[in-house]
């Protein structure tokens, strides 16, 4: 059954054909259908850049969709595993991981820099105007709604609780399953950079382009020699319900009568919005392998004498108590430093964006000796 805005999913873990779950190898799968709002229809194109320009709608990381959490342990909630900041605990977490971790999988992590590159790190879904444009077109009512799908992995080692494991022991410790809602407002978008969308699609194109006529590929020759690095459009990813700068047009205006044109470019403020979500799938890849009887019973007489230890990583968060001044931050704060590997200091742009507004201080207790380090994020 479809789960709507703000219903908790719950799926189970453990399989029973498997006596000991590979956490580290196994991830989550969910298909979701969001409906997308934005206040302007990217009417003012001319044909032949349509499917060159391309907006981006996406999540910064996969687990960062999940709003909050449960985790259930044969049947009963796991004592501290009630998170109701989860994609602030995922945003910690996050700032952390090594950035290998991030560009080898698929579908995990969206750089900036890699969506022109159509890099399949990417998490999200790319829009050309002339999809928009066949969407809305009959859509007189502003806001236009367009309905957007996503597939999304979640590694469950990217979840903040199961970070610490690699194999768990199903018959030994019991099943596990989790209970989960989606967040809306962790939606991320951006316009790709137009010179690069459009190089993209000429390559892959180039059959069909130059089957059309001569005037389809000179429009698109006059863009690539009239484009200006001066166009102040928002080269970033923006939280949804932001405003940002867009290229809301682009047209070719004819100078002269012998045919000398001219390239004509648009921005204004676009503000995008999720009205609603509905997920229509969730499937849990989980890897594992059967134990013989013999290494179970070493197992249970393993852990009968000894407790088991669970190595894991805490996030610590907490606000300054007043805001910035012009004179500067007037507080203080007492934070031990003993096991502290990361300490950042995140300051918000726009009042809006609730992703990054708070001080967190990533603390790793399965470091024994550690390097504090101090970053300053602006």
């Amino acid at each position: 059954m479809p789960a709507l805005l703000y219903k908790e999913i719950l799926i189970g873990l453990s399989i029973s054909d498997h006596d000991v779950s590979q956490i580290l190898n196994s991830f989550h799968s969910v298909v979701l259908t969001a409906n997308v709002q934005f206040d302007n229809k990217f009417d003012g194109f001319e044909e032949a850049y349509k499917d060159g320009t391309v907006l981006f709608v996406a999540f910064k990381s996969a687990s960062q969709i999940i709003r909050e959490y449960t985790i259930y342990h044969r049947g009963r909630i796991i004592d501290g595993t009630q998170q109701n900041d989860s994609t602030t605990e995922q945003f910690n977490y996050n700032t952390v991981q090594p950035r290998s971790e991030k560009n080898d999988r698929k579908h995990i992590h969206s750089l900036y820099e890699n969506i022109p590159k159509y890099d399949t790190s990417a998490f999200g879904t790319q829009i050309a105007i002339r999809e928009i444009e066949e969407v809305i077109k009959d859509q007189i009512p502003v806001p236009y709604t367009m309905a957007i799908r996503f597939r999304l992995s979640i590694p469950l080692d990217d979840i903040l609780v199961f970070s610490g494991f690699t194999d768990y022991l199903n018959s030994l410790f019991g099943d596990l399953k989790i209970k989960f809602k989606i967040n809306p407002i962790a939606f991320l978008f951006a316009q790709v950079n137009s010179i690069i969308s459009m190089a993209q699609y000429y390559t892959m194109n180039k059959t069909d382009i130059m089957a059309s006529g001569p005037d389809k590929l000179k429009n698109i020759d006059l863009l690539f020699r009239n484009w200006s690095l001066g166009y102040q459009y928002t080269k970033q990813f923006t939280q949804m319900g932001c405003t940002l700068d867009l290229i809301t047009k682009i047209s070719i205006e004819q100078i002269t009568d012998s045919g000398l044109k001219n390239l004509m470019c648009s921005i204004n403020p676009v503000i995008f919005s999720v009205k609603n979500q509905v997920v229509t799938e969730v499937n849990k890849n989980m890897s594992g392998y059967k134990a013989t009887d013999d290494c179970l019973k070493r197992f249970r007489e393993f852990y009968a004498n000894k407790q088991l230890d669970v190595p894991s990583q805490r996030v610590e968060s907490s606000s300054f108590p007043t805001s910035a001044t012009t004179a500067g931050i007037k507080t203080s704060q007492n934070i031990p430093l003993s096991h502290a590997t990361d300490l950042c200091l995140l300051f918000l742009k726009m009042l809006e964006q609730q992703l990054v507004m708070k001080i967190h201080a990533i603390i790793i207790y399965k470091l024994l000796y550690v390097e504090e380090i101090f970053l300053i994020c602006q």
